[in-house]
């Protein structure tokens, strides 16, 4: 009689995925999600980061009430959502545009990748020298067709359409990726029987290609509320929060309150941190429903 295995070695072939994963499940527990609860925990108190803690409650939120500031980084984080979400249909339609065999198109993917693989501040740099009112090449295309100059980034009309078109740049590099990875996943024998079907042009696209993406929209979708929710390299880079605090987002708001010289006030960064935390899981939650209404009503 055989004496009996060990579990861990009768279920080695199930535990080996998991032995893989424990790592990164560990740096993801420790360093996203346990911070998650703890700023919860730290938007209850009166706290410079280093000194004595003082429970206040509600009291961070209830001043977030009547802060103007919060008001403006709010509305500002407001545009910075809807607009970015151009990021998601232009990276479509390019890599649809990509998706092609025709002489030289490496080369363009090439130069549409290109904006992913830089960093955030360089392309921060790069728009500020576009459009400043004295040597940028915004303003020197405008004196071209007699308009005066423009500081985009002086002014409290355009700055925050100028810094979102900023981010926009690399975004829809992003997505463009995500898009070309989905389209070499398309059954082609699919798009074959649609032919045959008649249907081209928009109806194939709407009806048998776009279906077959909803991963790759799901990430696509999920990234750009991120990123338009994290949105403080590029406002730091490019403006710090100016002119007069007009550019301000609420993650570029939490820095400044939380650990730049407006006071070290922990417990007020970490409330509007929290906020922020809420709005991205209200979006994503909703996105998440409406795929799975209409993926049940397939």
């Amino acid at each position: 009689m055989h004496p009996k295995k060990p579990w861990w070695r009768a279920n080695k072939q199930a535990l080996a995925p998991w032995l893989f994963l424990a790592p990164g499940i560990l740096f993801f527990l420790v360093y996203v999600i346990i911070p998650i609860f703890q700023s919860f925990q730290i938007s209850f108190l009166d706290w410079d980061g280093l000194g004595q803690k003082e429970f206040i409650g509600m009291g961070n939120y209830v001043e977030l009430m009547d802060d103007e500031a919060f008001y403006t980084s709010l509305k500002n984080n407001i545009i910075w959502l809807v607009l970015y979400l151009l990021a998601i249909p232009a990276g479509l339609f390019i890599a649809l545009f990509l998706n092609q065999t025709v002489r030289g198109i490496r080369l363009y993917k090439s130069l549409f990748f290109f904006p992913f693989v830089i960093s955030q501040v360089v392309v921060g740099l790069v728009f500020s020298w576009f459009y400043d009112p004295s040597f940028g090449l915004m303003n020197q295309i405008l004196g071209v067709f007699g308009l005066g100059p423009i500081a985009v980034l002086g002014d409290e009309r355009f700055v925050t359409y100028g810094i979102i078109a900023a981010g926009l740049w690399p975004q829809t590099a992003y997505c463009m990726i995500l898009y070309l990875t989905g389209l070499n996943a398309v059954d082609p024998e699919q798009i074959e029987a649609a032919r045959l079907d008649g249907a081209k042009g928009h109806r194939m696209l709407w009806y048998v290609v776009l279906p077959q993406l909803r991963p790759a929209t799901f990430i696509a979708f999920v990234v750009t509320i991120i990123g338009a929710l994290r949105s403080f390299d590029l406002i730091s880079i490019m403006t710090q929060g100016g002119p007069w605090g007009s550019s301000r987002v609420l993650s570029f708001y939490m820095f400044e309150k939380a650990l730049s010289e407006y006071g070290f006030r922990m417990g007020y960064g970490a409330a509007i941190a929290v906020i922020l935390f809420l709005i991205m899981m209200i979006f994503i939650t909703g996105f998440l429903v409406k795929m799975y209404r209409e993926e049940k009503g397939r």
